[in-house]
This record gives C-alpha cells, structure tokens and sequence, in this order.
C-alpha cells in the first residue's frame, strides 16, 4: 500500500511511546492520522502537531471504540490502516511467599483480567470493528483494502518471571494473527504483528540510568535499547510491502530474555 494523503490511519495508543512515533512516520508520508488514547493532553497535542485528530478512547469498551471510529470516520474518512498500539503490563508472581510474614498469595485474578482485557481484547475488539469498516472501501489497484498492524511483546515468546498476565495477552495477540489474517485475505486486508524487545519508551524513563545501561548491554546487538522510530520504520515497511501477510516479526536486536 502506498501511504500518501488519500490514505486514513487509526493508531491506538497513539499518544505517547511506540504509538507517537508511529503517528509520526504516518504522518510524515502524507497519511492522514487519528490517534486514540486516554491521554487527552498528549493526544490533542500530538494531533495538532501533525494535522490530525485524537479521539479519548477506551480499548476496553465497545461503545468507546465505536465512539472514536465513528469520530475518527466523520473528520478523515474511512481508515485503511490500523495499528494497535495500545497496552500495558505489570509484573506480579503466579504464587508466592512474603519473605517477612510467611503469608502465601496468589496472582490476583482481577489484575491478570485487567492486563488480557486491554493487551488481547482491546487489540482484537479495535481489528475487528476495523477490518468491518475497510470491507466497505473498494479494493485499491492491486486488489489490497486494508492493512492492521498489531504490537504483541516479545514476552509473547520468552517472559519473564512475574510476567504471567503479561505473556498470555500478548502470547494471545500473537497467536490470533495468522487466523485473522486467513480470516480477511479474501477481502484484501493484510494483518500482522510486530514483537518489540527492550524499547526506549515512557515506561522505561522512571528507571535508573545505570538499569537502563544494563538493559542495553543484554542485547546482542546493537547493544542499547530500541529507538521508538526503529518500530515505527517497520510499521511502514509492513504497510508499503504487499507481501508481507500473517508475520509475526520480532523487533529485539537478537536479545531472548532471561528469567529476571
């Protein structure tokens, strides 16, 4: 797909880290950008900033998501590219022992609830109210409506301890993409999935410096963390190049995780 300005893209979590970037190198190619998050001031600025539009979106409800593809459709048409961008993590054991009371917990289910209905549910709940919009587009010259890109982790592959919730949300979004993508390849509408390693984002700038060097040096190479516009090139790569259909493309500088 060539992106210039008659082509419309929705980024979830598009307002900050991973998904700023990618609205970004949209932007920068002539597409026309709505960006969805719960991030109201990040979102409005980031919209003006690149001519586009933000939407206060909930990845978790359906009338939310109705509610800003219905805005986003209105003020720049119909989108033919997705990416999901939207997400969060923590990291709490499947069981385990206070080491000063003795007391025995297990993971608290509502938290593991909480973290698959936002990475897994909230991925598939924006694809497909997306892929149903991109069924109404006629088909573009070489036959292609549409293009969803997806961002699992690679935890998907290789999680680390405590990271239970985490791994299965995106172990989950890895998972459906090749059905999906069987799903809509009779229509024309390419889906894939990215797995970033270690990237240089928001949730990574509370952390010390020297974990933040450590971090860095754990990847084979190039020894430093992920560059936000290194995933934000790939999007476009998976946009712009027609064959690439049901991957799922890790993005981690060869690192596979340790345990911790």
């Amino acid at each position: 797909m060539k992106l210039d300005n008659s082509i419309v893209a929705v980024v979830t979590g598009g307002a900050s880290g991973l998904g700023a970037a990618t609205v970004r190198a949209l932007a920068a190619r002539g597409a026309r950008v709505a960006i969805f998050d719960l991030n109201e001031n990040l979102g409005l600025a980031l919209a003006e900033e690149v001519g586009g539009a933000f939407f206060k979106v909930d990845v978790t409800s359906d009338a939310s998501v109705d509610e800003g593809f219905r805005g986003a459709r209105e003020a720049l048409g119909q989108e033919r590219v997705l990416v999901n961008c939207a997400g969060t993590g923590n990291a709490i054991k499947t069981a385990s022992r206070d080491r000063v009371t003795g007391e025995i917990r297990h993971f608290p289910l509502n938290d593991f609830d909480r973290i698959v209905q936002i990475n897994l549910l909230g991925t598939f709940r924006a694809l497909a109210k997306s892929a149903a919009g991109q069924l109404a587009l006629a088909p573009l010259a070489d036959g292609e409506r549409g293009v969803i890109v997806n961002t699992a982790s690679v935890a998907a592959e290789d999680g680390q301890i405590g990271q239970a919730a985490y791994s299965a949300s995106k172990g989950g979004v890895a998972a459906m993409t090749l059905p999906v993508a069987r799903d809509l390849s009779g229509e024309g509408i390419r889906v894939n999935t990215i797995l970033p390693g270690i990237f240089d984002t928001p949730l990574l700038k509370g952390a010390p410096q020297p974990v933040l060097d450590a971090l860095g040096a754990s990847v084979p190479f190039p020894k430093r963390l992920g560059r936000v516009e290194e995933f934000a090139a790939l999007v476009l790569s998976i946009i712009e190049n027609g064959y690439i259909n049901g991957a799922c493309l890790r993005l981690d500088g060869a690192i596979r995780m340790a345990p911790r």
